[in-house]
């Protein structure tokens, strides 16, 4: 109770304070969402809807639809095959159960593609421990998915995937959280696209890449109330201000290796409004295996842009207005969040300009919660 306590005293809480837990369910709600991404020649829009309910006081149910109509005409598909368009949906649900300072949550998703489809279940437990002030949760999820390809019926290959979490989410001050998560990853089968090729001295060949992949992140995060910071300023003016610090690194067997970096803001202008900003920057490092025009052809090989030397940089901001409220009956607030992101690729050239590739992309997502 007390994580939830501090993150409430923030004002942050269903904001930035993603790694704070608590054994309270979630409260009853509804959420109906657009989104809408724009980047690299790749377009995705459409709604989400998400419902939850508790019931007895100890189990809350959920269950959630999402779709994107995808029309891409990004650069691997232009530079090697036609422009395409298609539609993706998916399908969640998810049971959270309250046990004493315990919150086990179960939950599954299926997503399908007209040549993917992706099914995934996984449990999480959060345990609070020394009167609330330290929050343990575990986690496990595991996915399998089978791989098709236009023009061939039936289905060509699958993946299967796992991944296992922990964290800890202490509280440091009255003011101040800070967490650590930890992820081991593991994926198994065809992990490539059946689409795409790579480049031997100029010439197109197949994609090969292994069928075994683990990966570990860890993530650390420091979460604070700053109001005094303002004190005295024309800021000073009884509303709450908190910052957030994040940094994530990543490494796989596959020899990339990537550091994630954010900060962002967050204050309350009034009893309605709530502002969110952030900056994010990202490096990445190549695959073993990548190439963007080989010397030699080699047991694999791959020339997916994912898998090359690159960074990134997020900017992006968040306004959450509360629309109505009637206390202790019901709440609905309008969230409205645009991120602008820049790519710039190290050693992936643009074969149409023969310069290295870099773009700009932008997701919005406008959305209405329901508390009830």
């Amino acid at each position: 109770m007390a994580g939830r306590a501090v993150a409430r005293a923030l004002g942050l809480s269903g904001s930035v304070v993603g790694a704070a837990h608590a054994v309270d369910l979630p409260a009853d709600r509804a959420e109906l969402m657009y989104h809408l991404y724009d980047g690299g020649g790749v377009q995705a829009s459409g709604p989400a809807l998400l419902v939850r309910k508790s019931l007895f006081d100890k189990v809350s149910l959920s269950a959630g639809y999402y779709v994107d109509a995808v029309s891409n005409a990004s650069i691997d598909v232009v530079t090697t095959a036609s422009p395409y368009s298609e539609s993706r949906s998916q399908y969640d649900v998810g049971v959270d159960y309250v046990v004493r300072d315990s919150t086990v949550r179960v939950f599954g998703s299926q997503g399908e593609e007209p040549d993917y489809t992706a099914d995934t279940w996984g449990v999480d437990v959060t345990q609070e421990m020394f009167g609330g002030m330290t929050s343990v949760s575990l986690g496990y999820t595991e996915g399998f998915d089978q791989v098709g390809q236009k023009g061939v019926v039936g289905w060509i290959d699958q993946a299967r995937h796992w991944n296992y979490r922990v964290g800890v989410t202490q509280i440091l001050t009255p003011r101040w959280l800070a967490s650590v998560n930890m992820e081991a990853l593991s994926d198994e089968g065809f992990l490539g696209s059946p689409y795409r090729v790579a480049r031997v001295f100029g010439a197109a060949v197949p994609e090969r890449v292994p069928r075994t992949r683990g990966a570990r992140a860890i993530k650390l995060r420091a979460l604070g109330d700053v109001s005094d910071w303002f004190t005295g300023t024309r800021w000073g003016d009884g509303q709450r201000h908190a910052v957030h610090a994040d940094y994530r690194y990543y490494w796989d067997n596959w020899g990339i290796r990537a550091h994630t970096v954010e900060g962002g803001y967050s204050r309350y202008w009034g009893d309605r409004w709530l502002v969110d900003g952030w900056l994010r920057f990202n490096r990445q490092g190549e695959a073993l295996f990548y190439s963007d025009n080989a010397e030699t052809e080699t047991r694999y090989i791959s020339r997916n842009r994912q898998l090359a030397a690159f960074s990134s940089t997020s900017l992006g901001g968040r306004v959450t207005y509360s629309w109505t409220k009637v206390p202790g009956q019901y709440e609905v607030k309008a969230h409205a969040s645009l991120e602008f992101v820049r790519f710039d690729y190290d050693n992936y050239t643009d074969v149409r300009s023969g310069r290295p590739y870099a773009f700009n992309g932008t997701l919005l997502q406008l959305y209405l919660t329901a508390a009830f």
